[in-house]
């Protein structure tokens, strides 16, 4: 606008024309060096005192022209085309911080304009990034298409995502639901295992989400079916070899085969390579719309390792997708690990009434709510 000059878009992207060009690469190099003096703040008294954090930027990507797409030349537009990894990990390596422009350089040297999101999906993809995360202009994607208001979803399967873009409009702008679910689907193909959509109006929400079990906006998980997974008849062996030690301790009410070959389908169960080493149990109370969560389980051999909180992201899942409000469980050697995961301690008079008349009061089991 400060040059009189009208931006132009097709298709999703922006076309690049010298003027845009010059005017990208002038706002690039301005961020550029404001997030180099943001990390060179070093006064006493303030969160980077004593600090050396060294940001590094260079020619890390090869790009290529978008080219013409039905008939629209995007000039100065590009796409991704090579991600020189070696050189970033270098970098990395010596515990510095990686910094990207939206620009890569031809063999030729010529340079294009890329967009933020495929800088970031391409890296993701080259690096294996354990995850890709967006700060976006969304708080991420809301359970129900039509209403902006509805709840939005913490957690998408990635075969879930794949079915909701696949239903979605193509996507125009940023504020689009499918805008930046598309990259996070890609980067899951890919094999990035998660990816993540933050809003930036949010205080804190990088922290939030990787630090506070339920996060913030929502999270594409490439969930592997043969690792998480609802159990079957086949399993009721498995699980009961998994869970006997804890039933010995008195960690875990005993329950006997006949029980767990009834309420199979109840059990979610996580599987390498074929041996089962957790499982955890969802019982409905639809009356009180809620849901019990039993049998929560890890092996000891694998323990430490997120397995109980896939556990539990799942039965929350579960239980949410199937209507309920909250759900519940009863223990008396783990109630912390629970609070530390939004359960609430409650009296055991909130129990449902079918519950409760099966509440042994003699074990004075711990009763703990979550809001879904």
């Amino acid at each position: 606008a400060a040059k009189g000059h009208t931006p132009q878009y097709s298709h999703g992207m922006r076309i690049t024309d010298s003027v845009a060009l010059d005017c990208a690469q002038e706002a690039a190099g301005q961020l550029r060096y404001e997030i180099e003096a943001a990390f060179s703040q070093g006064l006493p008294n303030t969160p980077m005192a004593g600090s050396t954090v060294r940001v590094i930027s260079g020619n890390f990507l090869t790009a290529r022209p978008v080219g013409l797409i039905d008939g629209v030349d995007f000039i100065h537009s590009g796409l991704v085309r090579k991600v020189d990894t070696v050189a970033i990990n270098q970098v990395l390596d010596m515990g510095a911080v990686v910094l990207l422009s939206p620009f890569g350089f031809s063999p030729t040297g010529e340079a294009f304009n890329l967009t933020m999101e495929n800088v970031a999906t391409s890296v993701a993809t080259s690096l294996q990034a354990d995850k890709l995360i967006f700060l976006t202009e969304i708080d991420g994607i809301h359970t129900d298409q039509n209403d902006a208001v509805s709840p939005v979803d913490t957690e998408l399967s990635l075969i879930d995502a794949e079915k909701l873009l696949a239903a979605l409009p193509d996507a125009k702008e940023p504020s689009d639901t499918a805008f930046y679910l598309q990259h996070c689907v890609k980067a899951c193909k890919s094999g990035v295992e998660r990816s993540h959509i933050l809003p930036y109006a949010v205080d804190g929400a990088l922290l939030l989400e990787i630090y506070v079990h339920d996060g913030i906006g929502t999270m594409v998980i490439d969930e592997k079916l043969e690792s998480l997974r609802e159990a079957t008849i086949d399993d009721v062996g498995s699980i009961l070899q998994l869970i006997e030690p804890f039933e010995r301790d008195g960690t875990l009410v005993k329950r006997d085969r006949t029980e767990i070959e009834r309420d199979a389908q109840y059990y979610t169960v996580i599987e390498h390579d074929g041996v089962i080493f957790g499982c955890a149990a969802l019982y409905y109370f639809p009356e009180a719309k809620t849901a019990e969560m039993a049998a929560l389980t890890v092996s000891p051999n694998v323990q430490n390792q997120g397995d109980g909180e896939r556990l539990l992201r799942r039965i929350e899942h579960r239980a949410k997708a199937a209507g309920f409000e909250s759900i519940f469980v009863l223990t008396t050697r783990t109630t912390h690990w629970f609070i530390k995961r939004g359960f609430v301690p409650v009296d055991a008079n909130w129990l449902p009434e079918a519950r409760k008349k099966k509440y042994n009061w003699d074990r004075k089991s711990q009763v703990l709510v979550k809001k879904l």
